[in-house]
């Protein structure tokens, strides 16, 4: 795992690139190399569209092999925050009473501070808390609606350096659409993927595999585009000609299932691919009774297999890819 110290000094060798690696969630993690101006122009835009000012206390609790953690010091750099740097954790609050202006975390670290009252408390007086790196599923978007200073979701990828919209999770500005930050466009391309056009940080055009939705929202400088994204193409389940979008699945059944799930599929020979739930859950009719009570009948799986462990990328996504690769090695 790369420290502190050696990102600093790959971040003052004089060398104009860096190298960062891309999470893996659908596939093998790969090696990019990125500009670093683009880098502080994308640590600028975060900080412009929080408030940020020279001063202000940030955390940094993810890893510094992705681009997540990266960003956050140079955020730090940027706009002169004092930022402390903790192991990545479960649990990042559990050994620290700074009160942060600004922090960001996985879904995962959220959830896990919310089950401890002291780390509740300190999650709750962060200024500017981003949750990104993986889907804030239903029951933990209750838990954070009324928190009494901004909590965000965030959008964007290796391929973005980080973020490029965030959307509020909590308050009066609570949304389901992401705004994007100044000098950032989106459209949508003849599929119904997002584009994104954010030449401050990528160089290119970029066509995602997002699934999304444009709308618009009054601004002082007139009507802005904001989007809501619907799901990843290539996680669509086309199963007896219906398509099934794997992650509108998964909601449905995450605020009611507490042990940890995956949807995935398996090629058929009758229906072409079929819906498949990997659990860690020992109690499978448990399992399919819940699908069958809140699922329609296209959506629910045909197959359900108990795992000792979900496959995960080391940021903590799901490992689609390998999930697929785990059910099709299974002699069912």
């Amino acid at each position: 795992m790369m420290t502190l110290e050696k990102f600093l000094e790959e971040w003052h060798d004089g060398n104009d690139r860096i190298q960062v690696h891309t999470s893996g969630s659908t596939g093998t993690p790969k090696l990019m190399w990125v500009e670093k101006s683009r880098m502080v122009a994308s640590a600028r835009m975060t900080c412009d569209f929080l408030g940020l000012h020279p001063g202000d206390t940030a955390l940094l609790c993810m890893p510094l092999d992705y681009i997540a953690g990266k960003m956050m010091v140079v955020r730090s750099l940027h706009r002169q925050l004092q930022l402390t740097a903790i192991e990545p954790s479960g649990h990042p609050l559990a050994h620290t009473d700074i009160p942060f202006t600004f922090a960001a975390m996985v879904p995962l670290q959220v959830w896990n501070s919310l089950q401890m009252d002291e780390e509740r408390e300190k999650l709750r007086q962060i200024r500017h808390l981003i949750i990104g790196g993986g889907a804030i599923d239903d029951s933990l978007a209750e838990e954070l609606k009324d928190f009494p200073n901004a909590v965000w979701s965030t959008y964007g990828m290796t391929e973005t350096l980080s973020h490029i919209a965030l959307r509020r999770l909590n308050g009066p500005e609570r949304s389901d659409w992401y705004t994007p930050f100044e000098g950032v466009d989106v459209s949508l391309s003849a599929d119904g993927c997002l584009v994104v056009d954010a030449p401050a940080v990528c160089p290119e055009r970029l066509v995602t595999n997002d699934l999304g939705v444009i709308s618009s929202i009054p601004t002082p400088a007139g009507q802005r585009p904001c989007f809501r994204i619907i799901g990843r193409r290539d996680n669509v389940i086309c199963t007896g000609g219906v398509k099934i979008q794997i992650e509108e699945v998964e909601r449905k059944l995450r605020s009611h299932l507490s042990i940890p799930f995956m949807i995935s599929r398996r090629k058929d020979e009758k229906f072409g691919e079929i819906v498949v739930m990997l659990t860690e859950s020992p109690d499978i009719k448990k399992c399919k009774t819940l699908c069958e009570s809140l699922l329609q009948k296209y959506e629910r799986p045909r197959l359900y297999i108990t795992v000792d462990k979900l496959p995960l990328t080391e940021t903590g996504k799901p490992a689609r890819a390998a999930a697929e690769a785990l059910i099709a090695s299974k002699d069912v």
